[in-house]
């Protein structure tokens, strides 16, 4: 019998961030959906919620640092944190990228690959909502990696067209380095689905 109790409170600050990461990838298909200018509307407001995570990722690092029981290895917690964070980044970054390269037209491949980020984004809210109750997260998981499969069709027809048919050597540039930074945020959702299977292996 432990005596001492774990701390679940890393439980609901992962939830929080998750939460967050919804909210910033449903924030960018509301500003894609009114093109450029709808992203350049968003902006401040993506801003503020990838401040809002990073006070919740301090909230955890230091909650870590003060803690001698834990729901899981430390490191295990170290690192969901870190990718979950690296997550909404790529969110905020591609927000940054849209407006300050003024991309206008947006091409509808971008809008469609910020589709799968907020899928993917829902997905792990959901398998991070499974951890805490204890219930199966494989189901979850195993959709974040079909969804980042899906990613990289987007992307590499984006990319065939795009070489194909766009004169401009500028506009080919911005498009397709905001095209790879959204499918590198799809990467990143995977990261956190596979260290969220991987914590569930080693409790089971």
């Amino acid at each position: 019998m432990n005596l001492l109790p774990k701390d679940e409170k890393f439980f609901e600050l992962f939830e929080k961030h998750a939460n967050i990461l919804c909210k910033a990838s449903k924030l960018l298909q509301k500003g894609l959906h009114s093109g450029y200018p709808g992203v350049s509307d968003i902006a401040e407001e993506m801003a503020e919620l990838e401040d809002q995570g990073d006070h919740v990722i301090h909230d955890i690092f230091h909650r870590l640092r003060s803690t001698f029981i834990t729901p899981f290895d430390p490191e295990d917690i170290q690192m969901l944190a870190t990718k979950l964070d690296d997550v909404l980044d790529g969110i905020d970054d591609v927000t940054f990228r849209i407006v300050a390269y003024r991309l206008d037209p947006i091409p509808a491949a971008i809008a469609e690959l910020a589709e799968v980020v907020d899928q993917s984004c829902t997905a792990i809210s959901k398998a991070v909502s499974a951890m805490r109750h204890k219930k199966p997260v494989l189901e979850h998981c195993i959709e974040v990696n079909r969804l980042e499969n899906q990613a990289d069709k987007i992307e590499r027809n984006m990319l065939a067209e795009l070489f194909l048919s766009q004169p401009d050597p500028v506009e080919l540039i911005k498009q397709k380095e905001i095209c790879e930074c959204l499918e590198m945020t799809t990467d990143r959702c995977e990261d956190v689905a596979d260290v969220i299977q991987n914590v569930a292996v080693k409790n089971s």
